[in-house]
């Protein structure tokens, strides 16, 4: 009995690229910041001048890094990212270079939970965090209206029971 799988066709919500933005930029500001800091000492303190030229390398790995994680990173990921669910397994996919597809049973789910930091509730998104006895997989920036279908649907699917706390 052989079952063909199919690819896996939803998509994450569009507002997750600038969400991904916005937590890029504050990432990058850091970086930003903290080589600010360092070059004041190494002008403050005159420290030997091979420090000058590691300081100038890490400031063209942040622009880069910068360019990367803020303008391509966040429209490539939401492009390719992909997840689908039926009554036997979770479907996960991802990756432009390095394509990852996780296909994962119902059997094994353990648990899901949602995560919600302040800017994706800002936003209105979920990410829906599903456990294995194994392994951890997310599903990044659902819709909360979407994320709470999915994880109620693999929830019975994997019947998985509430439990109060």
């Amino acid at each position: 009995m052989e079952s063909s799988l199919q690819q896996p066709e939803r998509r994450l919500s569009k507002k997750a690229v600038r969400v991904w933005v916005i937590t890029s930029i504050i990432e990058q500001f850091i970086n930003v910041a903290v080589l600010g800091v360092l070059y004041y000492l190494d002008q403050r303190f005159s420290w030997p001048q091979w420090v000058n030229w590691i300081l100038i390398g890490l400031v063209v790995l942040v622009v880069l890094s910068a360019v990367w994680s803020v303008f391509i990173s966040p429209w490539l990921t939401y492009r390719v990212w992909r997840y689908d669910v039926n009554d036997e397994f979770l479907q996960l996919k991802r990756g432009a270079i390095r394509e990852v597809h996780h296909i994962v049973p119902m059997t094994k789910i353990q648990s899901i939970a949602t995560k919600q930091g302040p800017f994706l509730r800002k936003y209105g998104l979920l990410t829906l965090t599903i456990k294995t006895l194994n392994s951890e997989h997310e599903i990044p920036a659902l819709p909360e209206d979407t994320a709470i279908d999915v994880r109620n649907l693999i929830a019975r699917y994997a019947k998985i029971k509430e439990v109060e706390e």
